[in-house]
């Protein structure tokens, strides 16, 4: 039997797994990664000066994305990984601001950006509905949200779905469009959108939009 002790000295899941990962990461998932990406930026409108929080920033592969399409973007990152925050920092321009931290509890003040975006994070969140307040919680009034994830309504992300719930500590979930609508009305949001839509001949996404209406 494991002592507290030992329970203590764990890594959660999510950062043993991707501590792992983190140096091939993007290699390992390119397609993958610049699909999403595009699908996220196709999605989101980020005018000068506006202030972007990415959570689940991973790699920075979206962060660096925007920087790029928007240097008078105020950008900041959050993940919980810090193998993966290393690879971001070194990416990344020195005014993106990084910390390390979880979706359900941000480590940032009430209303403080006008966008929040998440992408292929949120079927490893354990508390969904947390991190949705929490989201809308650090958006300003009218603030917008865009958050790209696997797709439950095609097969081949139920089968995925079902073989890592079996096999893989680190995933919790993946949400059907539905589910997804009914999460976002939960937490509050409102002008809601989710738009499903393959990457690949059998991978499928969706992308959720919405607003923290004041």
């Amino acid at each position: 039997m494991k002592t507290p002790r030992d329970r203590s000295s764990e890594r959660h899941p999510v950062v043993e797994e991707y501590g792992r990962l983190a140096p091939q990461y993007e290699t390992k998932w390119s397609s993958y990664v610049e699909a999403t990406t595009r699908e996220t930026l196709a999605r989101l409108t980020l005018r000068p000066g506006e202030r972007l929080l990415d959570v689940g920033c991973g790699t920075g592969a979206l962060l660096y994305a925007l920087s790029q399409r928007h240097p008078g973007a105020q950008l900041s990152g959050v993940d919980p990984v810090p193998e993966m925050l290393a690879v971001a920092r070194r990416r990344l321009p020195p005014e993106v601001e990084l910390q390390a931290g979880w979706a359900e509890r941000l480590p940032f003040e009430s209303a403080q950006f006008d966008a929040v975006v998440s992408c292929n994070m949120f079927h490893y969140i354990r508390e969904p509905a947390a991190a949705l307040r929490e989201m809308r919680r650090v958006l300003a009034p009218g603030g917008r949200l865009v958050i790209t994830d696997w797709c439950d309504d095609y097969f081949a992300c139920q089968v995925c779905d079902l073989y890592l719930r079996l096999f893989n500590r680190a995933h919790v979930k993946v949400y059907r469009r539905e589910e997804c609508l009914h999460l976002l009305q939960e937490a509050g949001y409102g002008t809601i959108g989710v738009d499903r839509y393959k990457i690949s001949w059998m991978w499928g996404l969706m992308t959720a939009t919405a607003r923290a209406e004041g």
